[in-house]
């Protein structure tokens, strides 16, 4: 399909798209407003179309030959384009890497703590970046950064990955670990959570009551009363 029907119809507009009067070419190939095909004709006579049905006549294909223009509501048009553009910058994830420092000897507790920002980060879709600071005799021993990083990365490995591996950085060691799921997921999940249906109150007053309990037969030697 050649590149100025599919403009004409829906596609992109430059910004400094053309309108009206502003439109150099002597002759243009007119699309209607629902996309239909008008045909070639000169941009005076495809101005006047566009004054009797009240909209504008704006060059969407300019390196066409001849250039393809389309009658529309321009004002209309940018607003729309605006308020999409909005959208979907709103929608957009923005990438967030949080960052944990943990010394080589660290203890239990402070490990578990570390651990505990390590998942909640990876929960809510950030990456997240640990760093193993060494000082005096620690940096002539990198292994233990290495099996600590390892180790971190063992126990957070349901939430998350090693998307950098464990590299030197002056005197710091650093590993990069990355969520399974992106913040786009985490709000899908939260809206479908937020909008499962609730029972009210209605609906349990029209439930059917329980049904009766049956009665149990009378046990051996229990007295069973016979006809009147």
């Amino acid at each position: 399909m050649d590149r100025w029907w599919r403009k004409a119809h829906g596609g992109h507009i430059s910004v400094e798209a053309r309108v009206n009067e502003r439109i150099r070419a002597p002759e243009v190939r007119l699309v209607g407003p629902k996309g239909e095909q008008i045909g070639i004709m000169s941009v005076a006579e495809a101005l006047k179309l566009a004054a009797e049905a009240d909209l504008d006549l704006v060059e969407v294909a300019p390196t066409a030959r001849p250039p393809v223009c389309r009658l529309m509501d321009y004002g209309k048009f940018k607003y729309e384009s605006a308020v999409k553009a909005r959208e979907s910058r709103k929608n957009q994830t923005q990438t967030v890497v949080k960052e944990i420092k943990l010394r080589p000897k660290i203890d239990p507790h402070d490990y578990g703590t570390k651990k505990g920002h390590v998942e909640r980060f990876l929960k809510a879709g950030d990456k997240v970046k640990v760093t193993i600071m060494f000082r005096g005799r620690e940096q002539s021993r990198p292994e233990l950064g290495y099996r600590l990083l390892q180790r971190l990365a063992e126990d957070v490995g349901e939430l998350g990955f090693v998307e950098s591996q464990p590299k030197q950085d002056g005197r710091n060691m650093i590993m990069v670990i990355g969520p399974h799921k992106k913040k786009s997921e985490n709000r899908a999940h939260a809206g479908q959570a937020n909008n499962r249906p609730v029972p009210t109150q209605r609906a349990a007053d029209a439930a059917p009551p329980p049904a009766p309990a049956e009665s149990e037969p009378a046990s051996d030697g229990a007295a069973v009363p016979g006809p009147a």
